[in-house]
């Protein structure tokens, strides 16, 4: 099978970036090693012709199925764990005190096969405890990929991606399948509502604002000014004094934004 030409990864990248807001600009070899497969399993000799496919698509899947296979990195429960920690050391307190209708909203923006949602809401139900039940605390999970979605609504996953949660938690939210399998109970399960959503989307159309974001290890695909636009927009969707993780990697430009820095990767509305 031929190299990619550049004139046709040029036709990607400009595609990926106006529609999507990712940047694969640097990133030939990625796109070469990642879509090969799929062009040829769908019958193409060329990313033209497999592009002219994706685009002529009215259903808008294959344009999905693209960029989940572009975008979509290994995950796994408890990752980043420091944010969990000032989570539920600084922030779940805070609010346990001030929230006088028990109305948590948190969103998980990106939140690939459900690792980090899920991860999200045992966190919660070992804070509240017994209390829980006299709160709201669904956690909204939104991700533009309908396959990692389907993963996620499954909630089926290998032990490995379970090795950084308490033992305990294993075996109280989780069912074992077989040797190498674990399925989220449904105690936890129903705590996550899983939506599509493209966070390119000018407008987020949220009826109230959340008091969490968790925006984790999305952004490295998105130029500056995407990534600019799309704090703002997450400003704009939180509570004051509400706060946005983003991955330990990723840093949001301290000039560009209303936020507030308070430690690397957390940040807060004033």
């Amino acid at each position: 099978m031929e190299k990619i030409k550049r004139e046709e990864f040029m036709q990607l990248v400009n595609y990926m970036r106006d529609n999507y807001g990712v940047n694969l600009e640097q990133k030939l070899t990625l796109v070469e090693g990642r879509l090969w497969s799929v062009i040829n399993q769908k019958g193409f000799n060329t990313l033209e012709e497999y592009f002219n496919f994706v685009v002529n698509d009215k259903s808008g899947e294959e344009a999905k199925t693209l960029v989940t296979r572009l975008t979509t990195n290994y995950t796994y429960f408890m990752r980043e764990e420091q944010h969990y920690n000032y989570l539920v050391g600084n922030i779940l307190p805070n609010l346990k005190n001030t929230l006088r209708d028990r109305d948590l909203r948190i969103w998980s923006a990106g939140c690939s096969s459900g690792e980090e949602p899920f991860t999200t809401a045992m966190v919660l139900d070992d804070f509240f405890g017994l209390a829980k039940k006299e709160w709201d605390c669904k956690v909204l999970a939104t991700d533009i990929s309908p396959q990692v979605l389907r993963m996620a609504q499954e909630a089926v996953y290998p032990e490995e991606r379970l090795q950084n949660l308490p033992p305990a938690w294993k075996s109280k939210y989780f069912t074992k399948l077989g040797p190498d399998k674990f399925k989220v109970n449904d105690a936890i399960k129903n705590e996550v509502i899983f939506r599509s959503f493209n966070l390119m989307d000018k407008v987020f159309p949220f009826k109230r604002k959340f008091h969490v974001i968790f925006c984790r290890n999305v952004m490295i695909y998105f130029n500056k000014k995407t990534r600019d636009d799309l704090v703002e927009r997450y400003y704009d969707v939180l509570e004051p004094g509400g706060h946005l993780f983003i991955g330990m990697s990723e840093t949001v430009s301290k000039t560009d934004t209303r936020f507030k820095f308070v430690r690397p990767s957390i940040y807060v509305k004033g």
